[in-house]
């Protein structure tokens, strides 16, 4: 099943707003479902990453050009190559979204909890939004 996911580009100032497409081998039908497969989808291309780390990287002037404009150029890797596990990247998944570190939604629709029952359907857009607690005093 295809589904899309917005995604913030990095490096932008701007909010640029893009679609990637991911392919999810099962439909998920519950929340936790979904946090699950797509929990084992990012950490398996993070982990193939590792394994596949360029020799020599570059930066194309574009990129360049878009780190500038945050105020830091830089390659973007991980110089750690740590392999996640699955489980425990999972497990961190689902307790932050019980915690409300983020939330899904479904083509503008916001999911409930874990055992909620979703209608994910082809093409399906999905963005998945970290929220950020604010600095201070509570009064």
């Amino acid at each position: 099943m295809n589904v899309f996911v917005n995604l913030k580009q990095l490096g932008k100032r701007r909010n640029i707003i893009d679609k990637k497409l991911y392919f999810l081998e099962n439909k998920p039908s519950t929340v936790e479902a979904l946090i699950k497969s797509f929990v084992t989808i990012c950490v398996k291309d993070f982990n193939d990453r590792v394994d596949n780390k360029k020799i020599i990287t570059y930066l194309s002037k574009e990129e360049i050009n878009n780190h500038a404009q945050v105020g830091k150029i830089s390659f973007n890797e991980d110089n750690r190559g740590d392999k996640q596990d699955i489980d425990q990247a999972i497990e961190n998944a689902m307790q932050s979204y019980e915690d409300g570190i983020f939330r899904i939604f479904i083509d503008d629709d916001e999911v409930g909890a874990l055992h909620d029952e979703i209608k994910i359907i082809e093409n399906s857009t999905l963005t998945f939004i970290r929220l950020t607690m604010l600095a201070g005093r509570m009064w």
